[in-house]
């Protein structure tokens, strides 16, 4: 890759990312800055985009249940949405079409259809890095706005696989077959191969060769593939650790597929008003997201958070469009129309998921509550009990301070909460007294009883950022007991005591001196 196009696509991002927005709209701008230089895209640059957007598959795949996806909350809502959304935006681009623009005069319904299904996807990208943030990756909201994500990019890849004119092998079959046999064998090799390099070499041969490889070989779209195998692999151990491992991997390959987009041509004044009006059009799109969650008895809470992090146009629906343009079912000029769309979209949707539950709070009382029997099971409100000391967060700080809690203070109850819902049997198993719940929801601390019995709180999630929201909801719910929270780094405790927590509990200072201790006290 040309050095002029890293040195353009950095100084794009960093200026779009000090003013708070998402890097990625510079990235699309740099391309258009390099087009107007006169630089068009390349064969290296190709290549980096769709390994960008093959690994960003596989790392969606390695966060993903497939229990997920069997929700009705999930599939049906992604059904539901992929229809209407695509029939809204049909007969919006005809409408446009009578307005006169020269790129909309030669406009088919055919292919306004297309050009709508594209748009109706919404952004895995800035929704992953939106959740992520917020360490709402595991909460009800997060997984559900999630699963809709995946579902949609299934959608996308079966068209690409249907567009692409390419019939199947009868060895496709065996992949229902032979996959399942090999998954024991992956997770084998994986427990083998450690925790560092060798390992994260491991889950790319296996995104690249066996799954991009093997599904290209007998016939079906090698993103798919990356996809299944990410599935597979989603309920081993060292998922998480990969998935992280291949955040910031994937990140730097799709700033190649963002800088393609604007390389490819230069948006016309035709593009930039249609760009515009789609914005405009964007909050019907994500009121049919809000009123689809509503009928799947989700609590306005979930059901308006979910829809927030959904409200915005999608880079697969660019990757829909550049692959219809290329086989000239769509003009070049409606892929910048695309990237115009969801570039603005992001303008629009960075400050409202920056302040989704200052949105909520203000919105509660207008929005019509749910019977409290007729809610989703998942997004029931959550009871303590007669509990006496809560645990929010409940990873290796979480259950040793619950351990150390039960044998010093045997006359107190105690309950842990977790928002990771695989974990929850295995503490139980430990005869913890645990609970799924999502310490970021406001929801959570309003309705539990945290003012009756429950005397202290312990802070144990490994987020700064989620501990903090946490002990803010606290104290709007008037807690009068006492509050103590883990912190990694001074100027988090600095944070957590302006908002009033009692105790900071530094893990790394706190690690040695008490290793010290121990060693002392059993040296005699």
């Amino acid at each position: 890759m040309d050095p002029i196009f890293i040195a353009v696509a950095f100084g794009c991002g960093l200026a779009v990312y000090l003013i708070g927005l998402p890097p990625l709209i510079g990235f699309l701008a740099a391309g258009f800055v390099l087009n107007a230089m006169g630089f068009e895209p390349n064969a290296t640059l190709d290549t980096l985009a769709n390994l960008g957007v093959t690994l960003l598959l596989f790392s969606i795949g390695l966060k993903l249940d497939i229990k997920t996806l069997l929700r009705k909350e999930v599939w049906g809502t992604a059904c539901g949405h992929i229809v209407s959304s695509t029939l809204l935006f049909t007969l919006v681009l005809l409408a446009i079409k009578t307005l006169g623009f020269a790129l909309a005069q030669e406009l088919q319904w055919q292919q306004a259809m297309l050009m709508a299904f594209a748009l109706s996807f919404s952004s895995t990208v800035f929704a992953v890095k939106v959740l992520e943030e917020r360490s709402d990756m595991n909460t009800f909201y997060g997984v559900v706005a999630i699963g809709v994500l995946v579902m949609q990019d299934l959608f996308a890849v079966a068209f690409l696989s249907i567009s692409a004119g390419k019939v199947p092998s009868p060895w496709a079959l065996s992949l229902l077959v032979l996959l399942p046999l090999l998954r024991p064998v992956f997770f084998r090799i994986l427990e083998r191969a450690g925790h560092g390099e060798l390992q994260t070499l491991f889950a790319v041969f296996l995104a690249l060769v066996v799954g991009y490889g093997g599904f290209q070989l007998v016939g079906l779209k090698g993103d798919l593939g990356a996809l299944v195998i990410g599935m597979m692999l989603a309920s081993h151990y060292s998922a998480p650790d990969l998935a992280k491992s291949f955040f910031n991997m994937k990140e730097l390959f799709l700033v190649a597929f963002f800088l393609n987009i604007g390389l490819n041509g230069m948006p016309t004044m035709d593009a930039l008003w249609i760009a515009l009006i789609l914005l405009l059009v964007l909050p019907l799109k994500s009121l049919l997201y809000y009123q689809l969650y509503k009928r799947c008895f989700l609590r306005p809470r979930t059901a308006l958070l979910a829809t927030m992090s959904l409200s915005n146009y999608s880079e697969f629906g660019l990757i829909v469009a550049a692959l219809a343009a290329q086989q000239g079912m769509l003009s070049n000029d409606w892929v910048i129309v695309a990237s115009i769309a969801l570039a603005v979209s992001f303008v629009a949707s960075a400050p409202l998921n920056a302040n989704n539950e200052n949105i909520y709070r203000r919105l509660m009382h207008r929005l019509s509550p749910r019977d409290p029997n007729r809610l989703h099971p998942d997004d029931m409100p959550i009871h303590l009990g007669d509990a006496n000391i809560l645990i929010v967060g409940m990873g290796r700080i979480g259950q040793g301070a619950y351990m150390e809690l039960e044998s010093v203070h045997s006359g107190r109850k105690l309950v842990g909460i977790d928002s990771d819902e695989k974990k929850i049997p295995l503490l139980k198993e430990l005869n913890i007294n645990v609970i799924k719940g999502d310490a970021s929801d406001s929801d959570f601390w309003d309705k539990a009883n945290i003012g009756t019995e429950l005397e202290y709180i312990f802070l144990a999630m490994p987020n700064h950022a989620g501990n903090l929201y946490a002990l803010e909801q606290i104290r709007h719910a008037n807690f009068s007991g006492r509050v103590a929270a883990i912190i990694r780094y001074p100027e988090e405790g600095a944070q957590l005591r302006e908002l009033g927590a009692d105790e900071v509990f530094n893990i790394y200072e706190e690690a040695g001196s008490g290793f010290a201790r121990h060693v002392i006290e059993h040296a005699g």
